[in-house]
C-alpha cells in the first residue's frame, strides 16, 4: 500500500525532519487555546493533515470524518490528504491560521521527536478528563510507540503488525507441513525450500539480508523483546543478550543459504516491494517477513500462488512466546498551537476510541485495528489470512520500537552496522556493537 512506501522511506528523511523540529522547538510559539466554545455548540472549524492519497484509503477517512460530522453538527472539518511530515512539521512551525489543528504521520520513529519538542499537545490530560484509559483501550505495543518518557502526545490511529508469509505448494513440495515455529526450524525450512540454479537461485527459501526489504533489525528484535535502552536513555544493544543473538542468528542463516555475495546478486533481480513483481509473489521468495497489508496487494495483484500466514518464528529459548511480532503503525496528535483545541480532540477522540470508527478505518484499508474493543470487534473483516495478524496485535509479548528523542536515528545505526557486519567489513560482533551503542549514546546526548 501507498502509505506503507512512505513509512519504509520515512528513515531517508530523518535528518530533514530533525532541522525542522529543532527550529519548530527553537520559535517559542506560544500554546495554543483551550476551550474554542464547540463543546457549548459554538461551530468550529478544524484543519486535519494526513498522509493517504490511495482512492479506498481517501474514502475510508473521509467516511470517518462524515460520520464524526453528523454527530458534531457544530464542529467542521477540513480535510487535506496527501501530507508529508516535512509539510506538515514546517506548517506547525510556521503557525498561523493555515497551520493544521490535527495531524497524522506514519512515522512512529518521530514521536520522540513530536513529544520532545513540543509541537504536539500532550493528551494525558485530555485522555483523563474524558474518561479514557489508554493502558485499557489500546494495544499495549501500540500504546509504546505513540508515547514519549509520559508524555501522550499522539495516539495510534490503525497498526502494522508483521508475520511469515509461506507458499503453501513450496511447502509441500519440499515435504513440509507446518510453518516454523521456531529459528532452528525456520532454518532447517528455508534451506530445504532453496532450489539452487547455476550461480543464483531457482527459489530462495528466504531473502535473510538486512536491505532485503522488511527484514530490517529492528523487525528482526521485534522476535526476541529487545530493550534498546535503559531507565537512563542509554543505549543497550552491547549489553542485552537478544541483539548480539540476532546477529548472530541473521549471518549464520545468511551463510546456510548461499553466502552474502551470492544472495545480494539474487536480491538485484526483485521487483518493487509494492508490486506484483515482489519476489513472494513471483515465488522467486518461499517464504517472506512482511506486514498485513500484504494480504489485500496478493488478491489485488491478482498473484497466481497458493499462500497463507503465520506468525513469525522466535528464538528456541523462548519458544513459548510464539505468536508475538513487531508493531508500528499511524499516529495522530494535536498541534500544539492549534487554538481550537476542545474540537480538535473530539475528533482525534472519535478516530482513535469509536469502535466503530476505527473498524471501519481498518476494513477499508486493510490494516490492524488500534484498539482493543476493535480488535475483538465482529465487524472486522478478516479472513484466516489477516486473522494472523489481529492475533498477533493482541499477543502481549508483541513489542516496538522505543521513542527516542532523536527518531529513529538509532534504527538507522543499528542498520548500519548490520549491512557491515552480514557483508563481512565488521567481524568482531561485540565490538561492532559497542562502537554502535557509542554512536547512538552520542546522538542522544547531541540532541538534547
Amino acid at each position: 500500500m501507498r502509505a506503507m512506501i512512505r513509512r519504509r522511506t520515512s528513515a531517508a528523511l530523518i535528518a530533514s525532519a530533525t532541522v525542522a523540529l529543532i527550529a519548530t522547538a527553537c520559535t517559542g510559539q506560544s500554546a495554543g487555546g483551550g476551550d474554542d466554545g464547540s463543546d457549548a455548540g459554538k461551530d468550529v472549524t478544524i484543519t486535519f493533515w494526513h498522509g493517504w492519497s490511495q482512492d479506498n484509503e481517501v474514502k475510508g477517512i473521509n467516511d470517518n470524518v462524515a460520520a464524526f460530522e453528523k454527530a458534531h453538527p457544530n464542529i467542521h472539518v477540513n480535510v487535506v490528504g496527501n501530507i508529508t511530515d516535512d509539510k506538515s512539521q514546517q506548517a506547525l512551525r510556521a503557525g498561523g491560521p493555515d497551520a493544521p489543528d490535527v495531524v497524522s504521520s506514519f512515522s512512529t520513529d518521530q514521536v520522540g521527536k513530536f513529544c520532545s519538542s513540543n509541537v504536539w499537545t500532550d493528551l494525558n490530560p485530555l485522555l483523563q478528563k474524558s474518561g479514557i484509559d489508554p493502558a485499557k483501550t489500546f494495544p499495549t505495543a501500540m500504546l509504546k510507540y505513540s508515547q514519549y518518557q509520559g508524555n501522550q502526545c499522539s495516539l495510534p490511529l490503525l497498526g502494522d503488525t508483521y508475520g511469515l508469509y509461506y507458499n503453501k505448494a513450496a511447502f509441500a513440495a519440499a515435504g513440509i507441513s507446518a510453518p516454523p515455529k521456531t529459528f532452528s526450524e525456520f532454518q532447517a525450512d528455508a534451506v530445504k525450500l532453496t532450489i539452487p540454479a547455476g550461480d543464483g537461485y531457482k527459489q530462495l527459501g528466504f531473502m535473510p539480508n538486512f536491505h532485503g526489504y522488511e527484514t530490517l533489525p529492528s523487525h528482526y528484535l521485534g522476535q526476541y523483546g529487545a530493550t534498546y535502552f535503559d531507565g537512563d536513555g542509554k543505549s543497550t544493544i552491547a549489553s542485552d543478550p537478544t541483539v548480539a543473538a540476532m546477529y548472530s542468528w541473521q549471518k549464520d542463516l545468511v551463510g546456510k543459504l548461499g553466502g552474502y555475495d551470492k544472495l545480494e546478486k539474487f536480491r538485484t533481480t526483485f521487483g518493487d516491494e509494492f508490486s506484483a513483481k515482489n519476489p513472494f509473489e513471483t515465488g522467486q521468495v518461499a517464504m517472506s517477513l512482511d506486514g498485513e497489508w500484504r494480504t489485500a496487494s496478493i488478491a489485488q495483484d491478482g498473484a497466481n500462488l497458493d499462500w497463507a500466514t503465520a506468525p513469525f518464528p522466535v528464538p528456541d529459548d523462548q519458544a513459548a512466546t510464539y505468536g508475538r511480532g513487531y508493531q508500528t503503525g499511524t499516529i495522530i496528535g494535536i498541534a500544539k498551537s492549534s487554538r481550537k483545541q476542545t474540537a480538535a480532540w473530539e475528533f482525534v477522540k472519535f478516530l482513535t476510541t469509536d469502535t466503530d470508527a476505527v473498524v471501519g478505518f481498518a476494513n477499508a484499508i486493510h490494516n490492524v485495528p488500534s484498539t482493543n474493543a476493535a480488535l475483538n470487534s465482529p465487524k472486522l473483516v478478516a479472513d484466516p489470512n489477516f486473522k494472523t495478524f489481529i492475533d498477533i496485535a493482541k499477543n502481549p509479548n508483541s513489542s516496538t520500537t522505543p521513542s527516542s528523542i532523536n527518531g529513529g536515528a538509532y534504527i538507522l545505526s543499528l542498520q548500519n552496522f548490520g549491512y557491515d557486519f552480514e557483508s563481512g567489513r565488521k567481524t568482531d560482533l561485540q565490538a561492532g556493537l559497542k562502537a554502535t551503542a557509542k554512536e547512538i549514546d552520542d546522538a542522544v546526548a547531541q540532541a538534547k
